[in-house]
């Protein structure tokens, strides 16, 4: 958890101390049709290597290097 010191709302010269939980970064979702629109293959950059994400006819995803 971080701590936080805020001042009292009344404007007393005051501090109180806060405990916040610490909170992940946003995590991007993205549906599949919206990656794959048409296509049954998508090509991913990573760190200068080449991915390719495909779909098979059962629905199901397959990542490859």
């Amino acid at each position: 958890m971080h701590t936080a010191t805020l001042p009292l709302p009344s404007g007393d010269a005051s501090l109180r101390t806060v405990m916040r939980p610490q909170v992940a970064p946003a995590q991007r979702q993205f549906d599949s049709r919206t990656l794959f629109g048409e296509a049954q293959e998508v090509r991913i950059t990573h760190f200068g290597q080449e991915y390719r994400l495909r779909q098979t006819r059962n629905g199901k995803l397959i990542l490859t290097k």
